[in-house]
């Protein structure tokens, strides 16, 4: 007996060395060629029932992680062409943002899908991109910082009662921003998110809890902002009066929290799909039944609870400053994946910057940091995944905004909408955004405008070049 004999049956690699130890052992109890090959064959077929012990069990143990191996890769084999998916505006989408949904929606997982008119490019899912899964959640789908929301509180007072001056001082005195950046210890307030037994229940959340609890009530970097500015209501609504209202509008995510939670899930799914092709590597997901599925499933909501109670720590923090309780609030987080029901089955919508738009829902789509922004109600459309846009959405990239923008046109164009701004970059120029009405007006049937914001005095983060 010989590797050429055992190789003809089809073993590979590592699998032949092992046949052939295993047919000298049998050779030498004197069992013929014949015999062996047909008991290789056999071990071949059903390698499990060989796994027990015995001679063969080495070979089977080879043969059975071959096999695993060649059904992970079948598995993580994209589609040969994407399945079709809705796009709304798809004049202000750019062709990036397509190539990336036709990718995600090649992988073997997917089952629908919808591109909003604010779409462009991110990593792996595009900006703007709503995908929904059987049975599998995708850390990029969901996006590196999970449960990035918005949240407006109403407040009790004309607009006019509160001067620039005032308003900026408020904002410098009660918001932080930036990468690490937290409070002072005595200034911090507690949010019962903090409390939860979810952190002590994986080794992950435990070590991330105490950077969570420093950087509780603060944003981060890029687009996060707190402004102040009117809210308008043109019939009553969301329990108040039609009217002028003064607002807070706060855009704000889960910090390095969430960041790491993606990050840690992203390379264990990737791990799990060596083979999936080049092009989707940044759309690995994670089988929901699986163990580490659950695990980010765990992280993935405890990161959203976290990014919310942010949100009630700034709002909390400047309604106790001017001394009034809110008469509303509305608050809706858009980049997070949610278990919904789509054409009769349990599927994972991802919504990776979009907002969650079922039928009488409210929900808040922020212009840039001069343009208004809308309370909206959605109108529940199927086609759309039960989802609208998040946002304006970027026309230029960081990089390209920076390079291309003039600062004089930029400041000139904050005066003319009479915007105050704290921080905020070049790169985050009203100018590197799509114009929110055209984005408004490209999803009417998907959700239904209840007020305006418009914003006066803006806080955001310092960028490579300030404003």
């Amino acid at each position: 007996m010989n590797g050429k004999h055992i190789s003809k049956l089809g073993f590979e690699k590592k699998a032949i060395k092992l046949a052939l130890e295993a047919a000298h052992t049998r050779e030498d109890a004197g069992v013929s060629s014949a015999e062996i090959l047909q008991e290789l064959q056999a071990v071949q077929a059903d390698p499990a029932a060989y796994l027990r012990g015995g001679v063969y069990a080495d070979l089977a143990a080879e043969l059975s992680t071959q096999q695993g191996v060649k059904r992970a890769q079948q598995a993580a084999d994209l589609r040969p062409s994407a399945l079709p998916y809705r796009v709304w505006g798809e004049d202000l989408i750019d062709p990036g943002a397509h190539a990336q949904m036709d990718v995600a929606m090649r992988l073997p997982v997917s089952r629908a899908g919808a591109l909003m008119p604010d779409a462009h490019v991110g990593y792996g899912l595009p900006i703007g991109g709503v995908l929904a899964t059987e049975n599998a959640v995708i850390p990029y789908g969901v996006g590196v910082d999970i449960g990035c929301s918005m949240m407006l509180s109403v407040l009790p007072v004309h607009p006019d009662e509160l001067g620039t001056d005032e308003a900026r001082a408020l904002l410098m005195k009660h918001t932080r921003f930036g990468a690490g950046v937290a409070f002072e210890k005595r200034d911090r307030l507690d949010h019962a998110v903090l409390h939860e037994d979810t952190w002590k229940e994986q080794p992950l959340l435990k070590h991330l809890h105490p950077k969570a609890t420093e950087q509780i009530g603060t944003s981060g970097s890029g687009n996060h902002f707190v402004e102040f500015g009117t809210l308008t209501l043109h019939q009553p609504d969301l329990d108040l009066e039609a009217g002028t209202y003064l607002a807070v509008l706060s855009h704000s995510g889960s910090r390095g929290f969430g960041a790491q939670v993606a990050g840690h899930f992203t390379a264990l799914a990737q791990k799990r799909w060596p083979t999936l092709d080049r092009a989707a590597q940044k759309l690995a997901w994670l089988p929901l039944d699986s163990h580490e599925g659950q695990a980010y499933w765990q992280a993935m909501n405890l990161a959203g609870r976290y990014a919310l109670a942010n949100h009630d720590l700034i709002h909390r923090r400047l309604a106790r400053a001017l001394n009034v309780t809110p008469g509303a609030q509305v608050s809706n987080s858009h980049n997070l994946a949610w278990k919904q029901r789509v054409n009769g089955e349990e599927l994972i919508v991802h919504r990776k910057g979009a907002t969650p738009a079922e039928a009488g829902r409210l929900g808040l789509i922020p212009g840039s940091m001069a343009d208004p922004g809308y309370v909206v109600r959605g109108r529940g459309n199927a086609q759309a995944l039960d989802s609208a846009s998040h946002g304006a959405g970027r026309q230029l990239g960081r990089k390209a905004a920076a390079n291309t923008l003039a600062k004089k046109d930029v400041q000139a164009y904050l005066k003319d909408k009479g915007i105050t701004l704290i921080g905020g970059g070049i790169d985050e120029a009203p100018q590197a955004y799509k114009r929110i009405q055209d984005v408004m007006a490209r999803q009417d049937d998907l959700i239904d405008i209840v007020a305006e914001f418009r914003p006066r005095v803006v806080r955001m983060d310092t960028g490579s070049e300030d404003v």
